[in-house]
């Protein structure tokens, strides 16, 4: 027992000292790409530690200082009935960032085990599967997320599936021609040639290659995504008020006969840098994690 606790601890010490080369060799390739992970990792904290961090009550109101400029007791100013903007911002950062991470997550997952099937299975099943994600790539992202909306009704889950659905073909499209090349290797044949099960294969030998270009889809989508749920906020199919969401409070600031420059300006910012940062890193891993663009980068 003691040997193999001993044994436990160098895996799990090789293990950490592994992350943590790539992530060094990550930095050192990549310090752009790197700063701007930082940022979103800053992002997603901010959301879930909104409870603690926030100055007021995101949903208190005081008509006594209705669209109030910033100054030192709002620092991003109230909105149109009082409302603190800095903590319906970081409030909403918890809506927003979740609806793209979970409908990412969803939407890609569902299109990478798609892709996987149709791409190692190949023939009849493969064209009729390309066939339909044709069909829903053929219709723009957010039309397609707002036509379903409107049939399925305005709620967080109900926005969560609908962006997925227009994640999937994407994921379909990337992980089949992945598996179309890793199904032809020579591993993958001697596998068939003991015997090994289809589902075996693919689970075994052809997912943990994919899996490189699934992490770089989820990260380049969650930006997408992010404008996707604003856009859908700001025409009033989002989540319900008084929830604070981003582009919610644009929709609800451009409902105003004049609009304050900081009803705009604070949640525009925002998705801005939450955009910039999921893509950005997103790019920066794709080219780390590109065998083809390694030598260059180094």
């Amino acid at each position: 027992m003691a040997m193999e606790s001993v044994a436990a601890r160098g895996s799990v010490s090789s293990s950490v000292h592994r992350y943590g080369v790539n992530l060094r060799g990550f930095v050192r390739r990549s310090p752009f790409a790197a700063v701007w992970g930082v940022i979103g990792l800053a992002l997603i904290l901010m959301a879930v530690g909104a409870p603690i961090i926030t100055p007021k009550d995101p949903l208190k109101t005081d008509f006594t200082k209705m669209s109030a400029p910033p100054d030192s007791e709002s620092y991003f100013g109230t909105d149109q009935i009082g409302r603190d903007l800095l903590s319906r911002i970081l409030y909403g950062a918890r809506i927003s960032l979740f609806v793209a991470l979970a409908s990412v997550l969803l939407g890609t997952t569902i299109g990478g085990v798609w892709g996987l099937v149709s791409g190692y299975l190949g023939g009849l099943t493969d064209m009729i599967s390309q066939r339909f994600v044709e069909i829903i790539m053929a219709l723009p992202g957010l039309i397609l997320a707002f036509a379903l909306v409107l049939v399925m009704g305005a709620g967080m889950w109900t926005i969560i599936l609908a962006i997925a659905v227009t994640r999937v073909p994407f994921g379909a499209r990337i992980i089949r021609s992945v598996a179309l090349s890793v199904k032809e290797t020579a591993y993958v044949e001697a596998a068939r040639g003991i015997g090994a099960s289809q589902v075996r294969i693919m689970a075994r030998h052809v997912a943990p290659q994919c899996v490189a270009p699934f992490l770089i889809l989820f990260t380049v989508h969650l930006g997408t995504v992010i404008v996707i749920e604003a856009s859908l906020s700001f025409l009033g199919l989002g989540v319900s008020p008084p929830t604070p969401t981003w582009g919610g409070m644009l929709g609800e600031a451009s409902a105003l006969l004049y609009p304050f420059w900081w009803h705009v300006f604070f949640p525009g910012v925002f998705i801005t840098i939450t955009v910039l940062a999921f893509n950005l890193f997103g790019d920066g891993l794709r080219d780390a994690l590109d065998p083809r663009l390694r030598g260059t980068l180094e």
